[in-house]
């Protein structure tokens, strides 16, 4: 990862450095990670996202004023900092919509305690980007890629993705240096099942780490039933009669795949499993919206509205002493507590992935 560049110092309106103060949750679960959604507009429909039927062209995403702007995204930043967070991750919507993201990378990678700076994008603008993002400070993208197969690729972005322009895009950004790169599968049985083997094949070999995540009752507009999920241990079972795999540990903690390499050396692959295998204890992610919403859970049906203290002008310590106590206070643990047919049928309004990123 590219350290030396996040750690520069030459800038003399950079932020100085700040004491860190260890904080954890009401289960003892530490603030590490932040999540950062740019902007809630997406280049692709979806259909367990964005559905074009709900999202078309008449659909009012929120206007520049009701977004965070660079600054107001960056006192967070710096608070969560403070208090822990040693990871950020860019998302959005899709964040490369945001033609000036690379100007708000230069900043993030300043923030003292920042060690990890990624983006989850879908792809289709990573080619005339990458080199800017890696000259920016990025370390590392996650792409979005449902299927190796054209149609099927297709038909799950809504009519919108074009595969080839997306695997044009993770060469450009494996060779501009932002690795390991990571691919997010999610998995619907009877949509794009039947390609896993196909695209695991495509990419071992490469050192890019294919991610396989069970279908989740994110948001409310994705029509998820527990019937559309294929466990990853059925998964599992499919890939070892192909490739012998082997488990290996944890790269860090809290996180949420768990890991497997190919016996023959020809990489690594994860899976996301919070729907047959909850990982809540480990949880130690917070998500900012594009509109300043503050949410503790993936699966979180209400937020803390931080724009509205912004722009009333909280300072450094204000803004460190509200995401305390909203840590302090947090007791999520939705996927542990699911139970399949609430589940089904929505009870809890939850906040839409489009919102929060993934």
């Amino acid at each position: 990862m590219h350290n030396t560049r996040m750690k520069s110092r030459s800038n003399p309106n950079e932020m100085p450095a700040r004491h860190t103060v260890p904080l954890a949750d009401a289960l003892a679960r530490p603030l590490q990670d932040l999540r950062i959604s740019l902007l809630d507009q997406c280049n692709f429909r979806c259909p367990y996202c964005m559905p074009e039927a709900k999202f078309h062209s008449e659909y009012e995403f929120l206007k520049r004023q009701q977004r965070l702007t660079y600054d107001e995204i960056i006192k967070v930043a710096a608070a969560a900092s403070s208090l822990g967070v040693s990871k950020i991750r860019l998302t959005g919507g899709e964040p490369l919509l945001d033609k000036n993201i690379c100007e708000l990378i230069e900043r993030i990678v300043t923030l003292p305690g920042v060690e990890d700076l990624a983006m989850t994008t879908n792809g289709m603008l990573l080619k005339s980007f990458a080199d800017r993002l890696v000259a920016a400070g990025l370390h590392r993208v996650t792409v979005s890629l449902d299927s190796i197969d054209k149609d099927i690729f297709r038909n799950m972005s809504g009519g919108r993705g074009d595969l080839d322009q997306v695997l044009e895009g993770l060469k450009a950004a494996g060779d501009a240096g932002l690795g390991p790169i990571k691919i997010n599968v999610v998995v619907q049985k009877g949509v794009n099942d039947h390609t896993i083997l196909e695209l695991l094949e495509h990419f071992r070999g490469t050192g890019t780490i294919v991610r396989l995540i069970e279908f989740m009752d994110v948001g409310n507009r994705n029509g998820w039933q527990m019937n559309q999920v294929v466990p990853s241990r059925e998964l599992l079972e499919q890939i070892q009669k192909r490739w012998p795999l082997r488990a290996v540990g944890k790269n860090y903690p809290g996180e949420v795949a768990r890991r497997y390499e190919y016996v023959d050396g020809a990489g690594e692959i994860g899976f996301i499993s919070s729907v047959t295998e909850p990982f809540c204890g480990d949880c130690s992610r917070a998500r900012l919206s594009a509109d300043g919403m503050l949410y503790t859970c993936l699966f979180a049906n209400q937020g803390t509205d931080l724009r509205e203290s912004l722009r009333k002008g909280a300072d450094d310590d204000e803004m460190q002493g509200i995401l305390s106590s909203i840590w302090l206070q947090r007791a999520d643990r939705y996927s542990e507590l699911r139970h399949p047919d609430l589940a089904e049928h929505h009870v809890l309004k939850k906040v839409e992935m489009y919102r929060i990123g993934g």
